[in-house]
C-alpha cells in the first residue's frame, strides 16, 4: 500500500508515477475519508504511519470495550455510603481485575452497566427495599464514578491503591535468586514514573551500559504519586477562610511527608537491589581485574623505560670511561713525551755545562792568580744555573773556536750580563718589601706605642681573646682589650683601636701565621710543663684507663661533641665523666675533666672582663 505524504500548507499532494515513457508530476488534493485524514495529520504534525497507530488503537480500545466483562463485587450492597473514601472504587464498577490500566471506556461502560442493574427506581420495582437518600448503596456507585472518571482524582486514588504491593525485598530474600525476586519489584513500581520507556532490569548478560541506565535512572526516579487523597480534613468543609488555609497547610505537611517515606522507599529498594546485583559485583571484579593489568602494564613500561634508561645510562657511562681513558692515555703520552723532551734538555743542559766548565778549565779560568781563578770558577757556576740551553751552545761553540782572548771576552760578556739581571732582580725585590711595609704600617693605622712591640705571648694571648668573645658579644673589643692588658706579661695597655688593627694585620698579611703562633705557645706549653714523651711502660693507674694521651688542642668537632655530652649526662648522672668520655672519641676522662675546668675558666674570665668594660662605662658617665 502506498502512503501519501503530507502536503504543507496551501498545497496538494505531489505524486509521481512513473511509466514506462519519460516520468510526469500530477497535482492531486485527497477528498472524503482521505481528505479529513490529511487534515489530522497536518493539525497534530504526524506523519501518516502515525495516524494509521492512532487509528489501530482506537480500534484496539473499542475492541476492549466490546470484550470487557465486568466482576461482580460480593460486598457492594453492604457498603457504607458514609465512608465512601474507604472504598475500592474499582471493584466497585467492577474493574477489579482491570484497575490503573482501565480507560475511559471502559469505565463509562462500566458505570452504565452498574446503574441499569443497581439503579433504585429498577431496585424497588422489582421489590426490593431501598434507603432513603444518601445511605443506599448506590450513592458508593455514584462516588466511584465520580472518582474515576476525573482525571485528578483518579491519579489521586491510583496512588493509593489498596491493593498495590509497597513491600521492599530484603538482602537475604535476593541472595540466590535476584532477578526472581527483584524484577516484579521494579515492574510493579515502574507505574509510578513520570518518563516513559523505563528500563528493565534485565539479566545476567545485561551491558555494562544498561545497568548503568538502568541504576542511574532509578537513584534519579521521578514519581508522580502524590498522596493528597489521604488528607483527613477537606478545605470545603471550611466555615472560613482562615479555616481554609490552615487544613491547606497541613494537608501539604502530611503530604510531603508521605513523599518523602516514598521516596526513601524506593532509594532503600534501589540500594538493596544495587548491593544484591551479580552483575555489579562481576563489574567490579572486571574493572578491578582491569585496572590490576594496566597496574601491571604500567609498571612493565615503567620497568622497561627504566631498563632502556639504565642501559642508556650504563652506555654514556662506558662512553665517557672510554674516552676519559683514551684522554687519560693521551695525557700520559703527552707527559711522557714531555718528560723524554726534558730528560733529554737536562742532558743536554747538563752536557753544555760541563762542556763549559772544562773548556775553562783548560784555559786555567783565563787567569794565573788562585784568587781571580776561583773568582771565575764562581762566576761560571753563576752562568751554568743561569743560562738556557742555547745560550750555552752559543757560549761554548765561541769557546771552542776561537782564541783564549775571544773565549775570554765572550765569557766576561755573558758573566757582566747575567750579573745586570741579578742585580735588577734584586732592586726589584727590595721595592715589593718596602712597598708591603708601607701597606703594613697604613694597615695598622701607625698606633704608636700600642701598634708595635706585639711579641709571641701577645700574639697568642689576642688569639685566643678572640676566640673568647666571640662576635656578638657586647663591646666586643673593649672587653679583648682589657683582657689582654689584665693576662699580658709585657705590660703595655692595649686600646680597642689597637686590637682592631692587629687582628686585621693578622687576617690580611700572614693567613697562616695564626697557626704558627698556636703551635709556637704550645711548644712553649709543654716545654713550662714539662711534658715529655715517656719511654718507659708503665700501666696506667686504675683512676684514669685507657691510653696515654698528649696535650693536643682541642679540635671543633671534639669541642662540640664533649658540650653536647655534658648536656645529656647532668651532674647527678652516674659515672658521669665515664660517659662522657665514651662519647668523645680519642679523648679520655682526665682529657674531658680538664677540658671543662679550662672552659669553667674561661667563661669566668669572660664575665669579669665584661662587668670590667661595664663599671668603666659607668664610671665614665
Amino acid at each position: 500500500m502506498l502512503l501519501l505524504p503530507s502536503a504543507s500548507d496551501g498545497q496538494g499532494t505531489a505524486v509521481i508515477q512513473s511509466l514506462i515513457s519519460a516520468s510526469t508530476l500530477c497535482q492531486v488534493e485527497p477528498v472524503g475519508r482521505w481528505f479529513e485524514a490529511f487534515v489530522k495529520r497536518r493539525n497534530r504534525n504526524a506523519s501518516a504511519s502515525f495516524q494509521e497507530l492512532e487509528d489501530k488503537k482506537e480500534l484496539s480500545e473499542e475492541s476492549e470495550d466490546e470484550e470487557l466483562q465486568l466482576e461482580e463485587f460480593p460486598m457492594l450492597k453492604t457498603l457504607d455510603p458514609k465512608d465512601w473514601k474507604n472504598q475500592d472504587h474499582y471493584a466497585v464498577l467492577g474493574l477489579g481485575h482491570v484497575r490503573y490500566k482501565a480507560t475511559q471506556r471502559q469505565i463509562k461502560a462500566a458505570h452504565k452497566a452498574m446503574v441499569l442493574k443497581h439503579h433504585p427506581d429498577k431496585r424497588k420495582a422489582a421489590g426490593e427495599p431501598i434507603k432513603e437518600g444518601d445511605n443506599d448503596y448506590f450513592t458508593c456507585i455514584t462516588k466511584a464514578y465520580e472518582m474515576l472518571s476525573d482525571p485528578v482524582k483518579r491519579r489521586a486514588f491510583n496512588s493509593v491503591d489498596p491493593t498495590f504491593d509497597n513491600s521492599v525485598p530484603s538482602k537475604s530474600e535476593a541472595k540466590d535468586n535476584f532477578f526472581e525476586v527483584f524484577s516484579p519489584v521494579f515492574e510493579r513500581n515502574s507505574r509510578w514514573s513520570n518518563k516513559k520507556n523505563v528500563p528493565k532490569l534485565g539479566d545476567m548478560n545485561s551491558s555494562f551500559e544498561d545497568v548503568d541506565a538502568f541504576y542511574s535512572f532509578w537513584y534519579n526516579f521521578d514519581s508522580w504519586r502524590e498522596f493528597s487523597y489521604l488528607d483527613e480534613e477537606e478545605k470545603e468543609k471550611a466555615e472560613c477562610r482562615d479555616e481554609r488555609r490552615w487544613i491547606e497547610k497541613q494537608n501539604r505537611a502530611t503530604r510531603a511527608q508521605r513523599k518523602k517515606e516514598e521516596m526513601n522507599r524506593i532509594r532503600t529498594l534501589v540500594d538493596n537491589a544495587y548491593s544484591c546485583d551479580p552483575r555489579i559485583k562481576k563489574f567490579k571484579e572486571e574493572e578491578k581485574a582491569k585496572k590490576e593489568a594496566e597496574k601491571k602494564a604500567k609498571a612493565e613500561a615503567k620497568r622497561k623505560e627504566q631498563e632502556a634508561k639504565e642501559k642508556q645510562r650504563q652506555a654514556e657511562l662506558e662512553a665517557a670511561r672510554l674516552a676519559k681513558e683514551k684522554e687519560e692515555e693521551e695525557v700520559r703520552q703527552q707527559a711522557l713525551l714531555a718528560k723524554k723532551e726534558k730528560d733529554i734538555q737536562k742532558k743536554a743542559i747538563k752536557k753544555e755545562r760541563q762542556k763549559l766548565r772544562n773548556s775553562c778549565k783548560n784555559w786555567n779560568h783565563f787567569s794565573d792568580n788562585e784568587v781571580e781563578r776561583v773568582k771565575m770558577m764562581e762566576e761560571v757556576e753563576k752562568l751554568c744555573d743561569r743560562l738556557e740551553l742555547t745560550s750555552l751552545q752559543c757560549l761554548n761553540e765561541i769557546l771552542t773556536s776561537s782564541t783564549k782572548e775571544v773565549g775570554k771576552a765572550a765569557l766576561e760578556k755573558q758573566i757582566e750580563e747575567i750579573n745586570e739581571q741579578i742585580k735588577k732582580e734584586k732592586e726589584e725585590a727590595e721595592a715589593r718589601m718596602r712597598q708591603a711595609s708601607k701597606n703594613a704600617e697604613k694597615s695598622t693605622g701607625r698606633g704608636g706605642n700600642g701598634s708595635k712591640n706585639w711579641s709571641e705571648d701577645d700574639l697568642q694571648l689576642l688569639i685566643k681573646a678572640v676566640n673568647l668573645f666571640p662576635a656578638g658579644t657586647n663591646s666586643r673589643w673593649e672587653v679583648i682589650a682589657n683582657y689582654m692588658n689584665i693576662h699580658s706579661s709585657s705590660g703595655i695597655k692595649r686600646t680597642a683601636k689597637d686590637v682592631i688593627s692587629k687582628a686585621k694585620s693578622l687576617q690580611k698579611l700572614d693567613p697562616h701565621q695564626k697557626d704558627d703562633i698556636n703551635k709556637k705557645a704550645f711548644d712553649k706549653f709543654k716545654k713550662e710543663h714539662g711534658v715529655v714523651p715517656q719511654a718507659d711502660n708503665a700501666t696506667p693507674s686504675e683512676r684514669f684507663e685507657g691510653p696515654y694521651t698528649d696535650f693536643s688542642p682541642w679540635t671543633t668537632e671534639e669541642q662540640k661533641l664533649l658540650e653536647q655530652a655534658l648536656k645529656t649526662y647532668p651532674v647527678n648522672t652516674p659515672e658521669r665523666w665515664e660517659k662522657i668520655a665514651e662519647a668523645v672519641p680519642g679523648r679520655t676522662k682526665k682529657d674531658c675533666m680538664k677540658r671543662y675546668k679550662e672552659l669553667v675558666e674561661m667563661v669566668k674570665a669572660k664575665k669579669a672582663a665584661q662587668e670590667q668594660v661595664l663599671n668603666a662605662s659607668r664610671a665614665k658617665k
